[in-house]
C-alpha cells in the first residue's frame, strides 16, 4: 500500500485583491490560523491583478469589491475574464445583496468581512476551488458535445450516402481529420449513379482547415451532386463548380483541388478529369498502379481560364479505383523524414490481401498512420469504387 503520509500535501495558491492594508492584514492572519496549506500574494487594483494573473496563475482569488479602479459586481467580471481561478468575494456588513449578486456574476462564493472564522475560510477556499474545477470540467464536456454534433453535421454534408442503384458497382470511403479532436476540414467526396447507368464520383480538397474550409467543401459537394443529377458533365461541370467556389469562398487565397470520375459499366470505360488533384490508383487482380491522366489547374487559381482535359481508360472486367486526398501520401514513411508518396502507398497496397473493400481501406490507412506516427497532420479522405462487369476485359 502507498504510504499516505509520504504524499505531497495539497497546496493552494491564493491571491488577495484588497487596497485596504488593515483588511488585508486581517485576511492574512485569518488564513494563517487555518491549517490550509497555501501561498498568499496581494494586489491592490484590478489592473495590477490582471497583470499578475497573466504571469502567475493562482487557484483562488479573494476579491474586495471596492478597488480604486473598479467597484461593485462588475469587478468580478473584470477579473474572471483573465483567469480560471475560483473567486471568493469579500463583502461588508452593509452590503446584504453584494454577495448574491457576485455569485450571479460568476463568483464561486462570498464571505462577509468580520463574520469569518478560520474553519469557514478554509472550507470556503477548498469548496470554491473544487466548484470552479467542476464548472470548467462541465464546460469542457459541453464543448466536446457541441464539437461532436458539429462534426456529425459536417460529416453528413462532406461524406453523404452514395446514390447507387446497381449492385455491379460499390463505393467505400473513409475520412480522418488531421488533428485529434479537430473539426472536419475541407476534404469532401460523393458518388451518384444516373439513369443511364453511369456512376459519377468526386473527391476534393479545399485548401486550409477549419469551419470555413469545411463549409465550402459541403457547398461544393452538394452543388456537384445537384449539377450532376441535372445532366451537367465534364469541363462544363468544373466551370460551374469554379463559379460556385469563387462565390462562396471566404478569401481569395482559397482554392480547391478535385477529381471527377465517370465509370460507365456498359461501355466499360473510366473517364477522369483532374483539377489540380493527383491521379487515382487502379487495383486489379494483377496488382495496383497509378493511373496516368491529364492534369488541369485547381478551382479558383485562374478563374475562367481553367482547361480540364478528359482522360478515358478501358475498364477492366473486375477491379477498383482508389482516389484520395493529400493526407494519405504526404505523411512520413520512416524516421529519416522521407515522405510516403505514391510509391510507398503502392508498396503498402501490395501487402494487403483482404477481399473486403472497407477492410482494405482501414488497413491501408492504419498502415500509413502508423508509419507517419502523428508527424504530419493533414486531413485525409479516401474513396474506393469497386466494379465487376460481365463485359470481357480489354487487352
Amino acid at each position: 500500500m502507498t504510504d499516505q503520509s509520504a504524499r505531497r500535501p495539497e497546496q493552494f495558491s491564493i491571491l488577495l485583491v484588497e487596497d485596504d492594508d488593515g483588511d488585508a492584514l486581517l485576511v492574512e492572519e485569518l488564513l494563517y490560523d487555518t491549517d490550509l496549506p497555501h501561498t498568499l500574494a496581494r494586489c491592490r487594483t484590478a489592473a495590477e491583478t490582471n497583470r499578475a494573473l497573466a504571469s502567475d496563475p493562482v487557484d483562488c482569488i479573494l476579491l474586495d469589491l471596492h478597488l480604486p479602479d473598479a467597484s461593485g459586481v462588475d469587478t468580478v467580471q473584470l477579473i474572471q475574464a483573465d483567469t480560471h481561478a475560483a473567486i471568493i468575494v469579500l463583502t461588508g456588513l452593509d452590503e446584504p445583496r453584494a454577495g448574491v449578486d457576485a455569485l450571479a456574476a460568476g463568483a464561486q462564493d462570498y464571505l462577509i468581512k468580520g463574520k469569518v472564522q478560520p474553519d469557514l475560510m478554509q472550507r470556503a477556499v477548498r469548496y470554491a476551488v473544487q466548484r470552479k474545477q467542476a464548472e470548467r470540467a462541465n464546460a469542457a464536456l459541453q464543448i466536446g458535445r457541441l464539437r461532436a454534433e458539429e462534426n456529425a453535421r459536417l460529416e453528413r454534408g462532406l461524406l453523404p450516402e452514395p446514390l447507387l442503384s446497381s449492385t455491379s458497382v460499390t463505393a467505400s470511403s473513409r475520412y480522418y481529420p488531421g488533428r485529434t479532436q479537430a473539426l472536419l476540414g475541407g476534404d469532401f467526396l460523393d458518388v451518384v449513379q444516373t439513369g443511364d447507368g453511369q456512376v459519377h464520383a468526386i473527391i476534393g480538397d479545399v485548401s486550409g482547415h477549419g469551419p470555413d474550409a469545411a463549409a465550402l467543401g459541403v457547398c461544393l459537394r452538394i452543388a456537384w451532386r445537384a449539377l450532376t443529377l441535372g445532366g451537367h458533365r465534364d469541363q462544363h461541370l468544373l466551370q460551374l463548380l469554379e463559379q460556385i467556389h469563387i462565390a462562396e469562398r471566404t478569401g481569395s487565397d482559397l482554392f480547391t483541388t478535385c477529381t471527377l470520375i465517370t465509370l460507365d459499366p456498359q461501355a466499360a470505360t473510366l473517364t477522369l478529369h483532374l483539377a489540380g488533384h493527383h491521379e487515382p490508383l487502379l487495383v486489379t487482380p494483377d496488382g495496383a498502379e497509378e493511373v496516368t491522366a491529364a492534369h488541369g489547374v485547381a478551382l479558383g487559381i485562374a478563374p475562367g481560364l481553367g482547361k480540364w482535359t478528359a482522360t478515358t481508360l478501358a475498364l477492366p472486367a473486375r477491379g477498383a479505383l482508389i482516389a484520395y486526398t493529400d493526407g494519405l501520401v504526404e505523411g512520413f514513411a520512416d524516421s529519416t523524414g522521407t515522405r510516403l508518396g505514391v510509391d510507398g502507398l503502392l508498396r503498402i497496397i501490395d501487402t494487403i490481401h483482404t477481399p473486403d473493400p472497407g477492410t482494405h481501406l482501414d488497413q491501408l490507412i492504419s498502415a500509413t498512420r502508423t508509419l507517419n506516427a502523428g508527424r504530419h497532420t493533414d486531413d485525409l479522405a479516401v474513396l474506393r469504387l469497386d466494379w465487376s462487369t460481365s463485359r470481357p476485359e480489354h487487352a
